[in-house]
C-alpha cells in the first residue's frame, strides 16, 4: 500500500491538467486562478489586521491602497524579471516586455509569463511609500501590516506554480520526489513549489503570528523580521530548486534568487537594528 501512495505522489503532476477551464478557444489556467485567489487571501488577512489594529485608515482608503499594492506588485514583478533573469533577451526584444506577443520569424501569442518576486516585493515598497506619502498614512505601520498578508498570498502562488507544472527542483531519490511532464530529462524531481509554499508562506506566517506581540511596540520590526525570515527560508529552498536555465548559477554554487535573498537579510537586519535604536 505505501508503495502505492509513493507511486501517486510521484506521478501527481502527471494527472494534473494546467487548464482549468476551455469555453472555446478561450482557456483559464489554475496559475491565473491561484494568482487572482492570493490577492484575495491577502486583501482579507491585511483587512482583518487593519480592524484590530489602531490606524486611522477607512476601509476607502485601504481599499484604495489595495489596488496600489495589486499594480505595484504587477508591474515590479515583470520588470524584475527582465532585469535579474532574463536582462539579455528582452534588451532585444522590449516590445515583449509589455505585449503577450513573441517577434520572431513570425508574430506569435505566448502569453506574458516571466514574474520575479523580488521585483514584486520592490514595486510593493515603492508603491507603499507613494500611497503613505501621498495619504499621510504611516509607512511603517502599514508594512507590519501588510507582511502578514503577503506569505499566505504568496502560498497561492506557489500552489499556482505547481499546477502549472513550472519551476520544479533539482533531480532527487528523497521519497517526496515527483515526475513533471514539463522536464525533457524525465527526472525525478524536488516539488520545490510546494516546499515554498509551506515554508515562505504558512510557516513564515505563523511564525510572524507568534512573534508579533513581543515587537508591536517597535513599528516596522514584523516588516523587518519577515524581509529576514523570507530571505532566509527562500535562500535555503534555493538548493533544492532548479535554476533558471537562461542563467544557471550565478556566482559559483549561487542562484540569481539566492543572491537577491541576500540583500533581502541584510537589508532586513540593517532596517531592524536601525528601528530598534530609533525607538
Amino acid at each position: 500500500m505505501f508503495k502505492n501512495i509513493i507511486f501517486i505522489w510521484r506521478h501527481l503532476p502527471e494527472f494534473i491538467d494546467p487548464i482549468a477551464l476551455r469555453i472555446g478557444p478561450l482557456q483559464v489556467h489554475w496559475y491565473g486562478i491561484m494568482y487572482m485567489f492570493s490577492f484575495l487571501v491577502s486583501y482579507i488577512t491585511i483587512l482583518y489586521r487593519l480592524n484590530k489594529a489602531n490606524m486611522d485608515i477607512s476601509k476607502k482608503i485601504f481599499d484604495e491602497y489595495f489596488f496600489w499594492m495589486v499594480i505595484a506588485i504587477l508591474i515590479g514583478s515583470r520588470l524584475g524579471y527582465v532585469l535579474f533573469y532574463n536582462f539579455d533577451y528582452y534588451i532585444r526584444n522590449p516590445l515583449e516586455i509589455i505585449l503577450p506577443f513573441e517577434f520572431k520569424e513570425n508574430i506569435r501569442f505566448v502569453g506574458i509569463s516571466g514574474l520575479s518576486y523580488h521585483g514584486g516585493l520592490i514595486g510593493l515598497v515603492v508603491g507603499t511609500l507613494i500611497f503613505c506619502y501621498k495619504n499621510r498614512v504611516d509607512f511603517w505601520k502599514l508594512a507590519d501590516l501588510v507582511s502578514f498578508g503577503v506569505p499566505l498570498g504568496y502560498t497561492f502562488g506557489r500552489i499556482g506554480n505547481f499546477l502549472n507544472r513550472e519551476l520544479y527542483g533539482r533531480p532527487t531519490s528523497f521519497f517526496l520526489g515527483m515526475y513533471f511532464p514539463s522536464d525533457p530529462l524525465n527526472k525525478l524531481r524536488h516539488p520545490s513549489q510546494l516546499y515554498e509554499a509551506f515554508f515562505e508562506g504558512i510557516f513564515l506566517f505563523l511564525i510572524l503570528l507568534a512573534i508579533h506581540k513581543r515587537i508591536k511596540k517597535i513599528k516596522g520590526l514584523v516588516f523587518c523580521f519577515y524581509l529576514l525570515g523570507y530571505g532566509i527560508l527562500r535562500f535555503v529552498i534555493e538548493y533544492f530548486r532548479q535554476p533558471d536555465p537562461q542563467l544557471g548559477f550565478v556566482v559559483d554554487s549561487l542562484t540569481m534568487g539566492q543572491i537577491l535573498c541576500l540583500f533581502m537579510v541584510i537589508t532586513g537586519i540593517c532596517l531592524g537594528v536601525l528601528r530598534y535604536i530609533r525607538k
